[in-house]
């Protein structure tokens, strides 16, 4: 943990700051890195509290077999360079969570970040005088403090929020029903029949590892895969989908999943997966029953785990006190800052979903951070 002490018990004897950031994954460490290299102190003018036991964000919970080279692309944090590091030309042979966690540790060591960990932050409400409180758990030791802030910035992310949707019959089935958080090795499942459902990477990426363990598979989606092909950049689906989630955040809409705006990457690996047959996705079932799931149709399929790899949404019930949630059920965001509280900045929500997106925001977070403080 860092140097600054939080304190046991309420706000009245809690730790003070003016800023504090939950989350030290991509977004918080590059809101974090901009805040040092503008001026403000790590440990007092500002702090970053995170939940992981370890460092690494989200990564540090992801599968082993993971790689970098089939995983999401990882763009490096703002100033990793000084450090002689590059997920470009990080070892594509290791698990990609070791060595993002490798990374990122390096990083906040060497930028001095003082991240405090492990600390769950249960919820966020006022303090009076204009500041927030933010109430922690330290998870080591069960024990409780506080620390009160002028500015709150909102790095969650979403992996501590799997979506599950709802299907007829789900609470009848007689196997294991997962989503992307709670799988670890395709080993787990050898004997066993396993549905995935889902269109984006990771349920192509699960589907592929159990092939390899001789895991019979079943794929279904809620709509085809758009698949497009890798030497095109698909820049403008990119951009299509970036506008999606911007308008969404300003109107405080549920997020748009980003692979329906953007398809799904037609590498040769996944072209040498459909020629098999084992990347050819089913439409959606209709129910599920206790030994599998049946379509409209009446056709069924046996199964003995279905993997829901359906998404997930972002991470905000700490903030419900706050009341910031619309009827529509998002949160209304405009360049990063909530459109109900001035003093809630969200980083990495909505458009700056993308670890580049996240880095971007990063300095313009900070900047208008620097201006709300000036004018306090």
């Amino acid at each position: 943990m860092g140097s600054m002490a939080v304190d046991a018990g309420t706000s009245g004897n809690a730790a003070r700051t003016r800023v504090v950031i939950i989350g030290a994954g991509q977004a918080g460490l590059s809101v974090a890195y901009y805040l040092r290299r503008f001026g403000l102190a790590p440990g007092s003018d500002f702090v970053v509290v995170d939940r992981g036991p370890s460092t690494g964000g989200a990564w540090q919970f992801r599968w082993r077999a993971l790689r970098l080279g089939t995983a999401h692309k990882v763009n490096d944090l703002p100033g990793m360079a000084d450090l002689g590091i590059s997920f470009e030309t990080a070892d594509r042979t290791a698990p990609a969570r070791d060595i993002v966690s490798d990374y990122y540790d390096r990083y906040e060591r060497y930028y001095d970040l003082q991240v405090l960990r492990p600390l769950d932050v249960r919820r966020v409400d006022e303090a009076g005088d204009g500041r927030l409180a933010v109430h922690v758990l330290d998870t080591t030791g069960e024990t409780e403090g506080t620390v009160t802030t002028e500015i709150l910035v909102n790095a969650t992310g979403t992996w501590g929020s799997p979506f599950r949707p709802h299907y007829p019959g789900s609470a009848t089935f007689r196997g294991r029903q997962l989503t992307t958080v709670d799988y670890t090795d395709a080993g787990d499942f050898r004997g066993q029949d396993v549905v995935v459902v889902g269109g984006g990477t990771s349920a192509i990426g699960f589907l592929l590892e159990l092939e390899k363990a001789d895991v019979p598979t079943t794929w279904v989606t809620r709509r085809p895969v758009e698949w497009f092909d890798q030497r095109e950049l698909g820049i403008e689906m990119g951009l299509s989908a970036v506008a999606e989630q911007d308008d969404a955040a300003k109107r405080g809409l549920a997020l748009p999943s980003i692979v329906s705006g953007t398809g799904v990457p037609l590498s040769r690996r996944h072209r040498a997966g459909i020629d098999r047959g084992v990347l050819v996705e089913k439409p959606m079932f209709a129910s599920i029953e206790p030994d599998g799931v049946r379509w409209a149709d009446g056709s069924f399929q046996k199964a003995d785990a279905i993997l829901w790899a359906t998404g997930f949404r972002p991470e905000l019930r700490h903030l419900s006190a706050l009341k910031l949630r619309s009827e529509q059920g998002g949160v209304a965001v405009e360049r990063g800052v909530s459109a109900l509280d001035p003093r809630v900045y969200f980083a990495g929500y909505g458009p700056q979903a993308s670890t580049i997106g996240a880095n971007r925001a990063g300095r313009v977070t900070a900047r208008q951070i620097l201006l709300a403080l000036s004018a306090r």
